[in-house]
């Protein structure tokens, strides 16, 4: 590509044109958990099913905000990222695709699967749950990251999939 191509021809001037442009590169950042964890999340694990996502994030029934995860899934369904999307207030958080999908893209993600905690402890999800879950998963399904459930935890946990509204 050249300047003729991106700008059409012009008269040389006697001084050289500069252009600078913008490149995006992914950038990871590793945390390093020293706390025991060899129990609480195994490597290698297979997420099938929604009581293995709650017992794994069950800590969140003790907070006292709403939290709001992205669990970045491989090809396996094995945890390869895990997405603080968003902190809120006591009953509510701001989720927008775009902040969703920006880190799924990122980390190679085949599949995720959305969660969130009510504080409240009444998993039951809201109809703002219900939209936000639709709309993310249209654009999931655009981009082709699947969205595998919905989990909603409170004092117990409901899952979108099992409850058929994913």
């Amino acid at each position: 590509m050249t300047t003729d191509t991106m700008f059409g021809q012009k008269q040389a001037s006697a001084k050289p044109r500069t252009l600078k442009l913008k490149q995006i590169r992914a950038v990871y950042e590793t945390l390093v958990i020293k706390e025991e964890v060899g129990s609480y999340l195994k490597p290698f694990t297979r997420y099938t099913s929604p009581d293995q996502v709650f017992a794994t994030f069950g800590f969140l029934r003790q907070e006292t905000k709403e939290y709001f995860f992205t669990i970045h899934l491989d090809g396996k369904n094995r945890i390869c990222c895990v997405d603080e999307v968003s902190v809120g207030s006591l009953n509510q958080s701001i989720v927008h695709p775009r902040e969703v999908f920006k880190t799924a893209l990122l980390s190679s993600a085949v599949a995720i699967i959305l969660l969130h905690n009510h504080p409240t402890g009444d998993p039951t999800p809201s109809r703002e749950d219900i939209e936000i879950t639709k709309r993310l998963r249209e654009t999931g399904e655009i981009i082709g990251v699947r969205i595998l459930d919905h989990i909603i935890i409170g004092d117990s946990h409901v899952s979108f999939v099992s409850r058929g509204l994913l």
